[in-house]
């Protein structure tokens, strides 16, 4: 009984690392990087109130959700991400829905997001695997950052019953058929934020349709 605690224990810390800071109710799981070319930084990701909305800091990649946050049928997500200071690398930043096990082994969800170079890509990760719903795409309708490093963008998921309008600042930038790996769209919806990154998101929520 002992040794079932302590796996249960090294389960949670494995999904909420030590010195982790989010807000009540929510979870955290990193996602380490594997790259000697691209490593992690030191430090403790937090997630925290700022302003009107949220504050993430990610030296790790993180996916950063509230079990509570869930959508069914016909929805939008939508959220306004701000990048505080560019960082030189390509590090995606985004939503993800669709949530199913987040914590454990067979992890799955959807997520479309957004990088420096005015490119976009839509995924779905299951366990340990990615598949590529959409490629890295550039878009005029994504705001690169500026000459002081920032930029800001409003990103939106429109679920429909037979599909879904992936939207940047009011411009649907690509539509997918609710078939294959993007059918289940039910779930938990959150964020998920590369390495190396400091982002404000703003007006982060569902509505129905």
């Amino acid at each position: 009984m002992k040794r079932h605690i302590t796996l249960a224990v090294l389960a949670l810390f494995a999904t909420v690392p030590l010195f982790a800071q989010v807000p009540k109710g929510w979870m955290l799981r990193v996602d380490r990087s594997t790259s000697a070319a691209d490593p992690d930084a030191p430090g403790p990701i937090k997630l925290v109130p700022m302003g009107s909305g949220l504050r993430a800091t990610t030296p790790q990649a993180a996916v950063l959700w509230n079990p509570a946050n869930t959508a069914t049928g016909n929805y939008s997500l939508k959220g306004t991400f701000t990048l505080m200071k560019t960082t030189g690398y390509l590090e995606y930043y985004g939503l993800i829905f669709g949530g199913k096990d987040i914590e454990g082994a067979g992890q799955d969800y959807l997520y479309f997001v957004i990088t420096d170079d005015g490119t976009w890509l839509v995924k779905r990760r299951t366990g340990a695997t990615t598949a590529e719903l959409s490629p890295k795409t550039p878009s005029p309708a994504l705001k690169k950052p500026d000459a002081s490093g920032m930029c800001s963008n409003a990103l939106e998921v429109r679920v429909m019953a037979d599909k879904i309008d992936f939207v940047i600042n009011g411009t649907v930038v690509h539509t997918l058929p609710k078939t294959g790996q993007a059918a289940k769209t039910d779930g938990v919806y959150g964020m998920r934020i590369n390495h190396h990154l400091e982002v404000q998101v703003d007006g982060f929520g569902i509505s129905k349709l």
